[in-house]
């Protein structure tokens, strides 16, 4: 499965203001920034990104998901952080 692939999935089933996926052949790293986890649990914010891919991960195209959500205001203060180390 291609990222651009995994991306556009996210992009049109969750509302993000940005998406990120990293990886290659079935293993990928997800980012997904959007005001819509603000107040949620890690568990619901997971379920939000798992689920679109889910028939992804069923067929094995998707075989390994790291997922790390933000809103907007928490991906800007890690980015800045990054930036410093």
């Amino acid at each position: 499965m291609e990222i651009s692939e995994i991306k556009n999935i996210l992009e049109n089933a969750v509302e993000l203001d940005e998406v990120i996926v990293k990886g290659d052949g079935s293993h990928y790293e997800v980012i997904a920034v959007g005001a819509l986890f603000e107040g949620m649990s890690r568990v619901k914010k997971q379920q939000t990104i798992y689920g679109p891919l889910m028939g992804h991960i069923a067929t094995n195209a998707i075989h390994a998901l790291s997922i790390k959500t933000y809103t907007p205001e928490e991906w800007a203060r890690d980015k800045k952080l990054m930036s410093l180390s």
